[in-house]
């Protein structure tokens, strides 16, 4: 839907609109004569994804993994600022409200996992969760898809790391003990903003910044390897939080941080902007000049190598304050690597000779 009116807040979500697929060539504008006001459902359905395969693979330099799984296609958490919200229109949807409403949920996820772990062409290394949605959004509370995935790679042996804005991941806490054990998993939490309101308006569903400190803290204390993501960086409005939320962290327990600053591709520059001028009107124009001179005059940066940190003046700044930071509060002192050594086939009859437990 492309709405010719200035766009309402709807409770709970973070669009305020669903602009038009750019695949297609049909979209929806609502009558602004009409008597009676047109209102699009912001209700959450779940969609059965009939995807034949569940590992992605990519040869970004921009992200620390090149292999990972997404047990979901969509994100009920609506962060206004997600760069996945595009991938929403292949499947017709729109990057607005259909990507944080029409959640499509992979089944057969565990088993395609153990499939493709099986397989001889399977190169052991590390998968990621996830690397586009989130899998700890609110729908895995209750289909548990990302467990059974996390199971079946504790299974063979197989590394994983965890990226997620949600408490949830602390459910898992039993699964992830025994990954801890072979060196074999590590968490990142996300915490764009310890503001509370702010995390509320920008991230309508995901945990409030105190319960994702506490999952880090709780992660930390049963020994598995944790870390925070100070990402995305709005600059002109959450880059100054920086050195409070990697302190914030590392009292936590973390003990690696990661940093990235905001992308806006597609549709999401749209949604971003209607976001800053219902919500932030005063910083807007303050925020969009800032990655402006980040991104050679553009709101979105698709230069590999750059993209993810952005070029110029602001974002050496961001970056020395975010180094500074970690150095102050004793984060990334040591690389994390994660161990392949231990991965095993367990249909493998000649590994069971020789397994020790």
């Amino acid at each position: 839907m492309s709405d010719n009116s200035k766009p309402e807040a709807n409770r709970g979500r973070g669009a305020l609109s669903s602009p038009p697929n750019r695949f297609l060539k049909l979209s929806y504008h609502r009558d602004p004569d009409a008597e009676v006001d047109e209102e699009v459902s912001t209700k959450t359905e779940l969609l059965r994804d009939t995807s034949q395969s569940i590992i992605a693979h990519n040869d970004s330099p921009d992200v620390g993994f090149a292999t990972s799984v997404n047990p979901y296609r969509g994100c009920e958490h609506g962060c206004i600022y997600c760069y996945a919200r595009p991938t929403h229109e292949y499947l017709g949807f729109s990057a607005g409200l259909d990507f944080e409403t029409k959640i499509m949920v992979k089944e057969t996820a565990p088993a395609l996992l153990r499939k493709e772990l099986s397989s001889k062409k399977w190169k052991p290394q590390m998968l990621s969760f996830s690397g586009v949605t989130d899998p700890y959004q609110p729908a895995e509370r209750k289909l548990m898809l990302t467990r059974q995935c996390l199971e079946v790679c504790l299974e063979f042996r197989n590394p994983i790391g965890i990226v997620t804005k949600n408490a949830l991941v602390t459910r898992d806490i039993d699964v992830l003990k025994e990954f801890a054990k072979f060196n074999g998993a590590a968490v990142f939490v996300s915490v764009t903003s310890l503001d509370p309101e702010l995390a509320r308006i920008m991230e309508p569903r995901a945990s409030t910044p105190e319960r994702r400190l506490a999952a880090i803290e709780e992660l930390s204390r049963a020994g598995i390897e944790t870390g925070v993501m100070v990402a995305p960086i709005i600059p002109g409005m959450t880059d100054h939080e920086i050195p409070s939320i990697v302190a914030a962290a590392a009292k936590a327990g973390a003990r690696h941080a990661g940093i990235t600053i905001v992308r806006l591709p597609y549709a999401v520059s749209e949604l971003f902007e209607q976001w800053l001028e219902e919500h932030k009107p005063d910083r807007k124009e303050k925020v969009l000049n800032q990655l402006r001179d980040m991104r050679d005059g553009k709101l979105n940066g698709t230069d590999w190598g750059t993209r993810m940190t952005g070029t110029g003046v602001v974002a050496v700044q961001i970056q020395s304050l975010f180094k500074l930071s970690c150095k102050k509060a004793g984060m990334n002192s040591s690389p994390l690597n994660l161990s392949t050594q231990h991965f095993r086939r367990p249909d493998d009859k000649q590994l069971s000779l020789f397994e020790t437990g």
